[in-house]
């Protein structure tokens, strides 16, 4: 991580017409980044929340699957607002997959997929769950654009059809190996982009400078949990303390927003509902972790 680039003051990315041309400008920017890196610049670089979650996602997937193309990805795992392996239809047989992902983040726009779906065979009681990529581009899959959020706007959503579509199968277990862990690697790298956006707006507005210190430390601490396994007891505490920060630091934040350019503080005031959607699953990462320790 270069934090001497974070640290300068960098022009932000205009907000381009489609995701995957501001994706590009990024990547032509930072030159095949590190994941954290790819977080904490493209969130600096971004012109609205929106832009720097999906720098966060995608660095996110990029430390789940390093070998990973530097295009446009998205996770589907979600089916009929479910995660559970168990009420998941998606099948693979014979490097094919069939199935529905309901909500799938910048999947219009992607240019490959990571798809679970369950692979035991008929005499298997328990699911057995494989990860494979699918290229958009390929036969038999079909995409629809799902309406606009009311965070977020700018980060579209789609429905993803598969119906026999190739794919490749990543090796080990798609649920304990990829989809489990996903949950805190995204968690980690989108704390950091939004952390590292509004540290970009606290640069410009020149905030006062105890809260961009307070900013940049608790980018620190994301740079240093970024370095563990993301599936240990001690990874989920420490995370947890990072977003305790991330929350502590919110009336600040306000009231330097609200002492500021209005159209900082108005797309934070919508956007910023995105860092509580996951707040339970964190809980109960915490809880079981604390519990194991």
């Amino acid at each position: 991580m270069c934090w001497q680039e974070l640290l300068s003051h960098q022009p932000r990315l205009p907000a381009y017409p489609s995701l995957d041309q501001w994706y590009g400008a990024l990547l032509e920017r930072l030159q095949q980044p590190s994941p954290l890196a790819l977080a904490i610049l493209g969130g600096r670089a971004a012109a609205t929340p929106g832009l720097a979650f999906l720098a966060g996602y995608q660095a996110a997937l990029r430390a789940l699957w390093p070998s990973a193309p530097w295009t446009l990805g998205a996770l589907c795992v979600t089916e009929n607002k479910s995660l559970r392996p168990a009420d998941m239809q998606s099948r693979l047989s014979w490097l094919h997959v069939n199935g529905r992902k309901d909500f799938v983040t910048a999947g219009d726009a992607a240019d490959w997929l990571l798809v679970v779906a369950r692979e035991e065979g008929p005499d298997e009681d328990a699911p057995r769950v494989a990860l494979v990529v699918v290229q958009t581009s390929g036969p038999g899959v079909r995409l629809e654009q799902l309406p606009a959020l009311p965070f977020m706007p700018d980060v579209s959503h789609a429905r993803v059809q598969l119906e026999s579509a190739p794919c490749e199968r990543l090796a080990g277990d798609g649920w304990s190996d990829y989809a489990k862990p996903f949950r805190t690697i995204e968690d980690l790298h989108v704390l950091s982009a939004m952390s590292a956006w509004l540290y970009g707006v606290g640069q410009t507005c020149d905030w006062p400078q105890p809260l961009q210190l307070r900013l940049l430390a608790l980018l620190a601490g994301c740079s240093e949990v970024s370095r563990l396994c993301a599936s240990s007891a001690a990874t989920h505490v420490l995370l947890a303390g990072l977003f305790a920060q991330f929350d502590a630091l919110q009336v600040e934040i306000d009231a330097a927003l609200a002492a500021g350019p209005a159209e900082w503080a108005t797309l934070w005031s919508r956007d910023k509902t995105v860092m509580n959607v996951a707040n339970s699953a964190r809980a109960q990462r915490l809880h079981k972790a604390l519990a194991s320790l």
